[in-house]
């Protein structure tokens, strides 16, 4: 129903998720010569983990932002709070999909969802281990088996970057908009 809905024009929907990323890259599957090893070299330095949270708007739209560390619930309030403001601002009903990861659904949180419906978002529980169902978790996949695939990174910045390029070159062969949005620093603690 939902889908149909924003087929319709009628509501936007939008999914929601988070993933992370580590400077030192999954090794790929690929062919080498006969007697010709394949090598990785990776630095001393392990680095800290890079995360993401993202909502899709498939064919329309893709924001983002990226904290170092794990997204926080400061983080993803910050998130819902610029989407709930752009749905009272422009008087649509805005409903993001999202699974039920312990900060979707803790008690700060929740104290937040009346506000948010009253400002016109929504939000969508999907069942629990259904991530297959949530078209956000194939940008991820994408994202770190094609533009990321088998690369390291000397630190968290470079990281990013890559992620940064990952995100606006999966945007433009989706022919989609994206948009990173940057946190206020007391907000990815």
């Amino acid at each position: 129903m939902l889908k149909l809905s924003a087929a319709a024009g009628e509501i936007d929907l939008k999914y929601l998720d988070e993933s992370g990323f580590c400077a030192q890259g999954e090794p790929s599957y690929s062919y080498y010569f006969l007697a010709v090893q394949k090598r990785l070299e990776q630095s001393q330095r392990r680095g800290r983990r890079l995360s993401i949270i993202g909502f899709l708007q498939p064919l329309i739209s893709f924001v983002y932002g990226l904290v170092i560390g794990g997204v926080s619930r400061k983080t993803y309030i910050q998130m819902m709070e610029q989407e709930a403001a752009i749905a009272q601002k422009t008087g649509r009903i805005r409903v993001i999909v999202q699974d039920n990861g312990p900060i979707h659904r803790c008690k700060e949180v929740q104290q937040l969802w009346s506000k948010w419906e009253d400002m016109g978002l929504y939000i969508f529980f999907l069942p629990k281990y259904c991530s297959e169902m949530n078209p956000i978790e194939l940008e991820w996949q994408h994202l770190k088996k094609d533009q990321l695939a088998s690369k390291s990174f000397d630190d968290e910045l470079d990281l990013a970057y890559a992620v940064i390029d990952g995100v606006q070159t999966r945007g433009e062969k989706g022919n989609y908009s994206t948009h990173r949005v940057r946190f206020h620093s007391n907000s990815s603690a």
